[in-house]
């Protein structure tokens, strides 16, 4: 093969923890008989609740083929190139398994909200009924330098108020706020979706949304915008070369020859999946050496009957782009490719488009 596949998931292939049931179908055709992939295949997904190797687990589970965790790329797969972070004291925010995560991708001292807020009980004020009624000083001596926000959390107000807390203290939440301290502490992100697909009728909050909420409540208190050291997560760039790296891992395994020159990224999302496979065509194909082709399914976000504005102007922004306040809109951006009914027509229109006859 030529060519190589990034599948999104939420959408494409399950909706919650439902299979979309073309998805089966589809991977019949993408395996031998032995279970073997006939082309390199990744996984490409902004959920980052989870390792990788569970992830890989629940879609053999589904699709009914055996995945490696090497096929999957979380949101925060990336942050494994972060290597100088790694010593450093983050305080990481999301829901799964924190820590284990954290330290899967190679940071030695990772701190949650919760045992933040355990550390210090009396920032978390919202919730009346959860404020220590005994104050006991607990020793935190451990210095925050960067935040790391995996995904959207249960508890928004006490992600939100202990993040703030640490972002307006340099590191040191309880003490006074300091606004002269701008740049603020570097934050690392995960995921920029607005909204994801799950069993309900209409989309559901994702931890874009988290983010929106973040950046807005600091800027109304200092008055500066928040900043991100790195975002990560379709559609940033960073996320394609890494999924492109993980295609071309995958072909060399497999000793497959002939190099891959077309990746189909296979989405429900014209701001995430569509977006991002047209910015990688834009500004990395040509140093890539690989082309990035849009195929849009209609089982998820999209909706084939919504027209996006030429003007963003005409609209609120935020109904409209997915995408996250720093990426520009473009609407030659979220022009797919190709749009199809589902993940199977899209294998069979890819093994058209490329003459490949397994």
């Amino acid at each position: 093969p030529s060519f190589g596949f990034l599948f999104d998931i939420d959408g494409v292939l399950v909706r919650g923890k439902t299979p979309i049931p073309a998805a089966k179908t589809a991977f019949q055709k993408l395996v031998n008989s032995q279970g073997q992939f006939l082309v390199p295949v990744v996984f490409v997904t902004n959920a980052g609740n989870c390792l990788r190797q569970k992830k890989a687990d629940q879609l053999s589970h589904l699709l009914g083929v055996p995945i490696s965790q090497d096929q999957v790329m979380m949101s925060h797969s990336p942050l494994r190139m972060f290597k100088h972070y790694h010593e450093k004291c983050v305080l990481v925010s999301g829901q799964g398994p924190l820590l284990d995560i954290a330290q899967d991708l190679g940071f030695c001292q990772p701190i949650t909200i919760d045992t933040l807020r355990e550390k210090r009980p009396l920032l978390d004020a919202v919730d009346h009924d959860r404020r220590p009624n005994i104050l006991v000083r607990a020793h935190f001596c451990s210095k925050p330098l960067s935040v790391v926000l995996f995904g959207e959390p249960v508890r928004w107000e006490t992600s939100l108020q202990l993040i703030i807390d640490v972002l307006l203290t340099s590191g040191y939440p309880g003490n006074p706020y300091d606004q002269e301290n701008y740049p603020h502490i570097p934050v690392l992100a995960c995921n920029m979706d607005l909204m994801w697909v799950a069993e309900a009728q209409s989309p559901r909050f994702g931890h874009g949304t988290f983010m929106v909420c973040l950046e807005n409540i600091y800027k109304k208190i200092t008055g500066k915008e928040l900043k991100y050291e790195a975002l990560m997560g379709k559609p940033s760039k960073l996320t394609y070369q890494y999924a492109e790296h993980l295609i071309r891992a995958q072909a060399l395994q497999r000793s497959w020859e002939q190099p891959i020159q077309t990746l189909y990224a296979v989405g429900d999302n014209l701001m995430t999946d569509v977006y991002g496979a047209n910015l990688w065509e834009n500004e990395l194909a040509s140093a890539a050496a690989a082309h990035c082709r849009s195929v849009l399914v209609c089982t998820g976000v999209y909706n084939p009957h919504t027209e996006v504005p030429l003007d963003t102007r005409d609209s609120v922004t935020e109904t409209v782009f997915h995408g996250h306040r720093d990426f520009r809109f473009d609407p030659g951006l979220v022009e797919p490719d190709h749009i199809v009914p589902d993940v199977d027509a899209a294998v069979d229109l890819v093994f058209q488009l490329e003459n490949f006859a397994p």
